[in-house]
């Protein structure tokens, strides 16, 4: 349960894919336009997946689903792939033509 201006992120669909320009590639204007934003919850609690409003950090309100408490960056670079590996070694080679790096 979230608290009144606990810091959350919510989501919503900005757009839905019929209301998109037809000047978009296929792909993309047959999606809704989303938006995710953190900010301040200004209920005075709220569960995930209900509708919630937000402060912004520059102070604006938003409305939209209630994802997640007390959101953080999780960073993933992906999975590891060899071949960059080989191109590292590569370009180091090209680069330093030889030397110790």
């Amino acid at each position: 349960m979230a608290k009144k201006n606990e810091y959350v992120r919510i989501h919503r669909a900005v757009l839905e894919a019929v209301e998109r320009t037809g000047k978009l590639p296929e792909d993309t204007k047959n999606v809704p336009l989303e938006m995710w934003v953190k900010g301040w919850l200004q209920e005075e609690e709220a569960q995930i997946g209900e509708t919630v409003t937000v402060k912004t950090v520059v102070g604006r309100l938003e409305t939209g689903v209630l994802m997640e408490e007390k959101p953080c960056y999780a960073l993933n670079y992906g999975e590891y792939v060899p071949e960059i590996l080989e191109i590292d070694q590569q370009l180091r080679g090209v680069l330093f033509e030889g030397a110790e790096a």
